[in-house]
């Protein structure tokens, strides 16, 4: 990046984003990182320079490859041997931790 042109983000807005994230920038990280987004977002300034008007809108990117196999049913792993390594079993499945709490 040019040093003419404006920082597109401080240092003080970076330790602002790391501690909403919850990160702990060490001595000179808020400074590296400051420098590495800029570039970022100088890059991405560079992109939006890019003229896509002739460019056709699309979903999904157009790539050559080999069509995706027929989703057709096949036998699954047994259900005991599937069981077989879970660290712990609930009601003939995996017990998976709660997230929500319930009540």
């Amino acid at each position: 990046m040019p040093s003419d042109s404006p920082a597109p983000i401080h240092a003080d807005e970076v330790k602002k984003i790391a501690a909403l994230a919850h990160l702990e920038l060490g001595p000179g990280e808020a400074e590296r990182m400051t420098r590495e987004l800029a570039r970022v977002l100088a890059y991405v300034r560079q992109l939006q320079e890019v003229d896509v008007s002739m460019v056709a809108p699309t979903a999904h990117a157009q790539v050559d490859r080999q069509p995706l196999r027929a989703d057709d049913p096949r036998p699954s792993l047994p259900h005991e041997l599937a069981l077989r390594e879970a660290p712990v079993v609930s009601q003939d499945g995996f017990a998976v931790p709660s997230f929500v709490e319930e009540g």
